[in-house]
């Protein structure tokens, strides 16, 4: 006889009824903390001592997630978020906590997951690196969505966990300069008859000026050309058009790239597209005290993984240091070495290396005095497996996942190595993300 498979109900998707709950503390991704039926239940938007009406929407074995309904009773800690998108775009997501307490509660989700992911505590916990609370973004990808019955393109940033775009007119913690900018390049980009073929718009805002880079899958009409070309200089800024195989076309203003500088006299350059912090003031800071735990020595040799466009390796070739930068983006390794001459600095070489790949072979992998880690939220674990051959005397890690810093700690521990000094970069204030530095030394 044939036997039919029968699915069952997906019990870990299905809404359970009103459940009030107490929140006791909040998680390291800013999700308040409680439990259920012995169970912890992850609760975002919610904060430490609130009772809350919630609904679970995803069971799993020793944990769910719910989604708040009402607050029964208001932490002392929480305020009014200044942006008018706060509960529908997905972007900050702490603006409900005061600023001081998101600071102290990303310092101590820090410490936290260092101690238990890999069972050290740092000799020095340094103080925060921290800026402005608003107006600190100098670039932004805005995200688009053409509606197929209004024929209308709608600018904004993804809802949380969504593909669906929120309409925004504005944005607090971009500059203003780029705030100002949206609703004028909303109104401008409905009136192209191309929009249909329209991608992600890319804002930034450098010392060199305001940059729009408009992504289209499809070549714009001249008549779509001289629209924006004319809307760029009636607000005073670059416009670019990039196309399907990422080619950028200046429609208007100077060809010279976007870029920053660093102490005044390390020009950085860049690409739309390719990385870079997008905190200006707070990248400063974090570079600056870099050099500073690294105490590089004049002639000394300073490895760079994850070198970017220079960032970290101008500033230490500045110093003194002999300086080997390695990065996974071939244009990127290119522009590094054009900054690195524009700049006037000659001891500092750069390598393309997949770094997540076997490094044994690499000729820039040798003897080291110092080293510099700046990776993806991914970290740096597969570089560090190489450790042996660079044998550094100190490791700065700049990390921007602290739970792939814990994990990374690991191999340098088993090394000989001690967490000398750790310290919070608040790179995104209003957010929950922890960005961090670390300074390891062999004993």
């Amino acid at each position: 006889m044939a036997q039919f498979f029968k699915a069952k109900p997906n019990s870990s998707k299905q809404l359970s009824a009103k459940v009030q709950l107490e929140v006791t503390r909040l998680d390291h991704l800013g999700a308040g903390i409680a439990q259920h039926q012995g169970k912890i239940v992850f609760i975002p938007g919610t904060l430490p001592g609130e009772q809350v009406m919630v609904q679970l929407t995803e069971q799993k074995k020793r944990h769910s997630k719910a989604k708040l309904l009402k607050i029964e009773s208001r932490s002392a800690d929480r305020i009014e978020p200044k942006c008018a998108h706060y509960h529908e775009c997905g972007g900050c997501d702490l603006q409900h906590l005061a600023l001081d307490k998101q600071r102290s509660h990303k310092e101590s989700a820090l410490v936290g997951l260092m101690d238990k992911l890999s069972h050290t505590q740092a000799e020095t916990l340094a103080p925060a690196i921290i800026g402005e609370q608003w107006a600190y973004r100098r670039r932004a990808r805005l995200a688009t969505y053409y509606n197929q019955e209004s024929k209308r393109i709608t600018l904004g940033f993804r809802a949380q966990s969504s593909k669906e775009v929120i309409s925004i007119g504005d944005c607090p913690v971009l500059s203003t300069s780029l705030s100002q900018l949206i609703s004028p390049l909303t109104k401008i980009l409905n009136q192209l008859s191309g929009r249909r073929a329209l991608g992600h718009v890319e804002l930034i805002d450098v010392e060199n000026g305001q940059f729009i880079v408009v992504r289209m899958t499809k070549a714009l009409s001249d008549k779509d050309n001289t629209l924006l070309t004319l809307f760029a200089k009636e607000q005073g800024v670059n416009l670019l058009v990039q196309g399907n195989e990422g080619e950028l076309a200046v429609l208007e203003g100077p060809t010279e790239l976007p870029f920053y500088t660093l102490d005044g006299e390390i020009k950085l350059s860049f690409t739309p597209g390719n990385f870079v912090q997008v905190n200006g003031e707070i990248n400063a800071a974090m570079v600056s005290q870099a050099v500073q735990w690294l105490e590089v020595k004049a002639d000394e040799r300073v490895l760079d993984l994850f070198c970017g466009v220079g960032n970290f390796s101008l500033p230490l070739a500045k110093s003194g240091a002999k300086v080997v930068g390695v990065e996974g983006v071939p244009e990127m390794v290119s522009q590094a070495r054009i900054n690195a001459k524009q700049s006037g600095l000659s001891d500092v070489t750069f390598f393309h290396t997949d770094l997540s790949a076997d490094l044994s072979k690499e000729p820039w992998l040798g003897k080291v005095d110092k080293l510099l880690l700046d990776p993806a939220r991914a970290g740096a674990f597969e570089s560090l497996q190489f450790l042996k051959k660079m044998k550094p005397k100190s490791i700065v890690y700049v990390s921007c996942d602290p739970s792939s810093l814990a994990r990374d700690s690991e191999p340098l521990l088993k090394h000989g190595y001690k967490l000398k000094k750790l310290g919070l970069i608040d790179m995104f204030p209003q957010t929950h993300h922890i960005e961090a530095m670390a300074l390891f030394e062999l004993t």
